[in-house]
């Protein structure tokens, strides 16, 4: 090898060196730091939240089960791919539940040992002065004559004497550093700007633990609920029903709730707005054990809170009701059949099935028009979302209905294939049309079907309507608002408290021009970006100078 003579004799180039072998235990080692490093978690927040957008972009399963059978109906080639990989149930997939644990891990691995750092530092000593504060870029030297007949050294720590009360008095915590010539005290405050790094980071898990934790506990349930009938809060009355991993359905709270009324107003017809709803509400009665009935109301954004629950107004709609008999006259169905709203007019979707008193299954496609109007195409339309002139017209369809082999079957949709369609359609026969108060017969001399213009129980002749509600429970809701409470006082603590130290020094020149003099030295150091520290030195200065001189500290 050449010697170079600029090189030391024991120097070995870089093709000399190996690098040595972590083993199992190294690399767990290094893995660990890395999974609990701050880089980390930010990065997992963020893929976090990146995870969470498909939960927005498609239906859930816990949310919106009904959306989900329509995608399907509507993606039939995508939906099962998505299915595939879990975007129908994004918050409990596998991959969505690995990030949240990867973060929950993160976090407590870089809260944990930087409390017990701040633990530590919370009880060490502010660090002695530096020998040359001139070095730090926030720095002021003063020269302060001694008066004559006094001690100069004596001098020098009253001076610092004055300077340790200021800085206490300041919030600062200080220590005295006298070493032989010179006179300092050394402060440093700002440790809450620390301590609310690590709360709002200790409040981060504290949601995460609330959120995975009190999930299980949660439980979403649906339910459309018709004037004059009750709703009891039990697994067998909700349409649908989404419970937490830790809810079985067997523990719901006990209570009942009856639509009294759909109250609902329309801007009348003339006017800008048409049609729109300006207010609607659904007026309740609810019974809890032990307690009188209550009267109440559910609204938009305004849901009504019974036994820990939540109940929201989802939707409402037109729910008439139908008396279908058989060719003997015997009443095979009469029921106030929901019909849910396709436009801003209240043009109304239903469906009867009819399994049973007939010599085949029926199932009857209605539309209800609240004031019946006709297209230029001769097709009937709503052009007014009130009960003005309300018509329905019904299809019908004979056939297995597909409710005889146990599989669940949507009330809200027929599946006509196997089906015969009767009327409507290319069948030569007209749909069945109908006013309140009308009956027409079935086709095949099958009996007959009326449109009740008062419904059974009903006061008036009126349309019953229907409410549909959704039920929320969910435990971890104050947790997650205290957390996150605790997470933004932490944040904002941390922003706004500087973390910086502070030091006087004094010492005496005794060749000063007029005889023996003070040099008192200002300096400050601050943590990270503090743009006041500079001025911060010079208001000590200032006010301590002052102090000298025999002004009022605050003049």
């Amino acid at each position: 090898m050449t010697s170079d003579p600029l090189r030391p004799s024991d120097h070995a180039d870089g093709t000399d060196v190996e690098q040595p072998r972590l083993g199992l235990s190294g690399w767990v080692r290094w893995g660990w730091r890395q999974l609990t490093s701050m880089r980390t978690a930010l990065l997992l927040l963020l893929l976090l939240a990146i995870a969470a957008i498909p939960g927005s972009l498609v239906p859930q399963r816990s949310a919106d089960p009904n959306g989900v059978t329509q995608y399907f109906r509507d993606h039939p080639e995508l939906a099962p791919v998505l299915d595939g990989i879990q975007m129908f149930d994004v918050y409990t997939s596998a991959w969505f539940s690995a990030i949240y644990l990867l973060l929950f891990i993160s976090l407590i691995g870089c809260v944990i040992p930087r409390t017990q750092h701040h633990a530590k530092a919370l009880r060490s000593r502010p660090p002695r002065t530096p020998v040359r504060l001139s070095r730090l870029a926030d720095h002021e030297e003063h020269r302060v004559p001694v008066p004559a007949g006094t001690d100069p050294e004596a001098a020098a720590s009253r001076a610092i004497d004055d300077a340790t009360a200021q800085l206490r008095r300041g919030g600062y915590r200080v220590e005295r550093y006298d070493d032989r010539g010179t006179w300092s005290v050394s402060a440093e405050r700002g440790y809450l700007r620390e301590t609310g790094n690590l709360v709002f980071h200790a409040s981060l898990v504290g949601v995460l633990i609330a959120v995975g934790f009190g999930g299980g506990f949660a439980y979403t349930g649906q339910r459309v609920v018709v004037e004059g009938t009750t709703f009891v809060n039990t697994l067998g009355e909700y349409s649908s029903f989404n419970p937490g991993r830790f809810v079985d359905g067997t523990n719901l709270s006990p209570y009942a709730l009856t639509l009294d009324e759909f109250e609902v107003t329309y801007e009348a017809p003339g006017t800008t707005a048409a049609g729109q709803a300006g207010d609607f509400a659904a007026v309740v009665t609810t019974r809890v054990a032990g307690e009188d009935p209550r009267p109440d109301e559910v609204r938009v954004n305004h849901p009504l809170r019974i036994n820990g629950d939540q109940v929201y107004l989802l939707g409402n709609g037109y729910a008439p009701t139908i008396t279908v008999r058989n060719a003997e006259g015997e009443v095979v169905f009469s029921e106030s059949q929901p019909f849910l709203p396709q436009d801003a007019n209240m043009t109304s979707l239903g469906i009867l099935k009819i399994p049973d008193g007939m010599p085949e299954q029926l199932g009857l496609v209605g539309f209800l028009y609240p004031t019946q109007g006709t297209l230029a195409s001769g097709a009937y339309t709503s052009i007014f979302p009130d009960l003005i002139n309300p018509v329905i017209t019904l299809n019908v369809f004979a056939g297995d209905l597909g409710i005889d082999d146990g599989t669940p079957r949507s009330v809200y949709a027929l599946s006509t294939d196997g089906m015969e369609q009767l009327t409507g359609g290319d069948t030569g026969t007209e749909s069945i049309e109908l006013a309140p108060g009308q009956t027409a017969d079935l086709p095949n001399g099958w009996g007959t079907v009326t449109f009740e213009n008062q419904a059974a129980g009903a006061e008036d002749d009126t349309v019953k309507r229907f409410a549909s509600l959704q039920v929320h429970r969910d435990v971890s809701a104050p947790w997650v608002l205290a957390f996150a409470v605790l997470a933004l006082l932490g944040l904002l603590t941390a922003l706004f408290v500087p973390r910086r130290r502070m030091w006087v020094k004094a010492r005496v020149d005794a060749d000063g021009a007029a005889g023996p003099e003070l040099v008192l030295e200002y300096a400050g150091l601050a943590r990270g970006e503090d743009p006041g520290l500079a001025v911060a030195v010079s208001q000590l200065a200032g006010r301590h100078l002052r102090a000298r001189a025999g002004a009022p500290a605050d003049a």
